[in-house]
């Protein structure tokens, strides 16, 4: 499983240069797990930047994965994980979701520098 932080998704559909290391997590959309915390920061920006019908596009398209929604255990892990790891709020929500799906976070997020089951992309494994 996979989960593709904001900044990941965002890349993807504008089309950077930085989207063409995405394009394996995005390989299987059986395989993608949603944050619901990633479809309103993604639809947000889109609506800023593009209007209402980019915004509504990229929700169905994010919606092909396994979205899953903010509950009571999320919120507590969300909650553990961010203040051990220093993490803001929507990315312990991300990382929780991560976690608790036991997929991998792939992003290129600074503030998921050193966690486990993390895949920084545009930056070189060791």
């Amino acid at each position: 499983m996979i989960v593709v932080d904001s900044c990941g998704w965002l890349e993807a559909i504008k089309g950077s240069e930085l989207s063409r290391e995405y394009v394996p997590a995005f390989a299987d959309p059986a395989q993608i797990v949603v944050p619901t915390i990633c479809l309103l920061e993604v639809s947000r920006v889109m609506y800023r930047e593009r209007g209402r019908e980019a915004a509504a596009e990229c929700l169905v398209i994010m919606s092909l994965g396994q979205v899953v929604s903010l509950d009571g255990d999320l919120v507590a892990a969300a909650s553990a994980l961010g203040v051990d790891h220093r993490l803001p709020l929507a990315d312990s929500i991300v990382y929780a979701t991560a976690r608790a799906h036991d997929a991998e976070l792939w992003t290129h997020d600074p503030h998921f520098r050193d966690l486990p089951a993390v895949r920084f992309v545009g930056v070189p494994e060791a």
